[in-house]
């Protein structure tokens, strides 16, 4: 069932050991994206390739296990229904492997660097909203950076698949700024958070 975008009331958790089950039903059989299970950036490719789906999982469970906050669930009232990743930079060391995304400066940063948005849920602001949330938890943490990694679409409408990085307008809408680009379709996007 779509709901409109007012008829919908986000609230957000932290992905803790208590809410891996959220995370599952969210994510589903396939892991969001081809067994990804949001490992992409956190792994080398070829290790990456090799644990796909079941390998993926059980890795990102270990992560949670851990103590480990991987990232932000957004819910519409108990149901799971957006997922952002959110992490210290140095917590994806695909990013520094990248000519395209390597860093912009030597300054300690956070990373956002993917979603997975439950289908009926996509394109009413979930994506915005999580980037704010993240935000407030960077700014928690003492982080005083965040920076994204959006797709700029060639075309005026983008396959979800495809998208799963962000769309500059929703880190627009969260107050980042791009900073650097090194690909016409990549923009790296920060914003600055006031230190609590």
């Amino acid at each position: 069932m779509n709901k409109s975008k007012s008829e919908i009331k986000l609230s957000f958790h932290l992905l803790t050991p208590e809410r891996w089950d959220d995370f599952e039903q969210l994510f589903g059989k396939n892991g969001a994206c081809g067994g990804c299970w949001c490992m992409f950036w956190r792994l080398t490719r070829r290790e990456f390739e090799s644990q796909k789906g079941k390998g993926n999982r059980l890795a990102m469970r270990n992560i949670v296990r851990s103590g480990e906050i991987p990232g932000i669930l957004a819910y519409d009232k108990d149901k799971p229904v957006g997922w952002c990743s959110v992490a210290t930079r140095d917590s994806y060391p695909t990013l520094s492997r990248s000519r395209v995304l390597k860093p912009v400066d030597d300054k300690p940063c956070w990373s956002v660097s993917c979603f997975f948005i439950s289908k009926a849920y996509r394109k009413k602001g979930v994506a915005t909203a999580l980037l704010s949330a993240a935000a407030k938890h960077v700014q928690s943490k003492g982080g005083e950076i965040l920076e994204g990694y959006p797709v700029e679409p060639k075309e005026r409408n983008i396959p979800p698949a495809f998208a799963w990085t962000g769309i500059p307008k929703a880190f627009e809408r969260a107050g980042f700024y791009e900073v650097a680009r090194r690909s016409p379709t990549r923009p790296i996007m920060r914003t600055y958070l006031d230190k609590k």
